[in-house]
């Protein structure tokens, strides 16, 4: 198996040119170690294919008594204040971002050791909630807002442009009809149509009905039509 690796972090764990192991692989076996020793001072001790998740979790509540991240309590009066003026007494435990960062250099370790993935303890749910709790629970006790990632939209295919908006036609002014009023000199009873705007002219045909003549282009209709 590559000795390259990541943890959640993003820490890479390549070797460096000199070949000495690279800062990320002397902490992953720095952790395996201490793991390893947390394992045989058990009481009773375990071995590690009977490592479980539960064990995990007692694992790293055990690493907060060497923490060195205030965290208030939910009585304490800087509770969610990032910077607080005084002491206080509330107790210091492992940050939530070192203990992510351990799981993850501890989860490749195990496998590297020969452990199954099916059966890593370091990638169970349990873990990984009890990860989130401890961040969700640090955030509110130090005042620290973790916010997700806003996705960024995808950009537009390479060659297309978007189209750009059609222009606007504007309605023909309605001092246009008045003019052209002006100049047909209407008769009396002319007016203009209360939809469309067009200069209406009674008129009657040659049965003697009566028409109105739309005076903007299109011919006549019967009165009835307007009523």
């Amino acid at each position: 198996m590559s000795s390259a690796n990541s943890d959640s972090s993003g820490n890479s764990g390549a070797a460096n040119g000199t070949g000495k192991p690279s800062r990320y692989e002397s902490q992953k076996r720095r952790d395996w170690n201490t793991f390893r020793q947390y394992l045989r001072n058990h009481r009773p001790p375990l071995e590690l294919s009977r490592c479980s998740g539960a064990h995990v979790l007692e694992f790293l509540r055990y690493l907060d008594q060497f923490g060195k991240t205030k965290v208030h309590a939910a009585g304490c009066p800087f509770f969610g204040h990032p910077q607080p003026p005084a002491p206080c007494p509330c107790p210091l435990k492992q940050a939530w971002g070192s203990l992510d960062a351990l799981v993850g250099r501890l989860r490749a370790a195990f496998e590297e050791n020969g452990g199954q993935p099916e059966a890593n303890p370091f990638a169970v749910r349990a873990v990984r909630l009890y990860l989130r709790e401890v961040r969700d629970s640090q955030a509110k006790a130090r005042g620290i807002a973790y916010e997700k990632k806003r996705k960024r939209p995808p950009p537009p295919p390479q060659g297309h442009s978007p189209q750009p908006p059609l222009p606007m036609v504007a309605a023909p002014p309605a001092a246009a009809y008045a003019r052209q009023a002006a100049d047909l000199n209407l008769v009396n009873g002319a007016y203009t149509h209360h939809v469309h705007g067009h200069l209406m002219i009674p008129a009657t045909d040659a049965v003697g009905d009566v028409v109105v003549t739309d005076a903007h282009p299109g011919g006549m209709m019967p009165l009835s039509v307007l009523n």
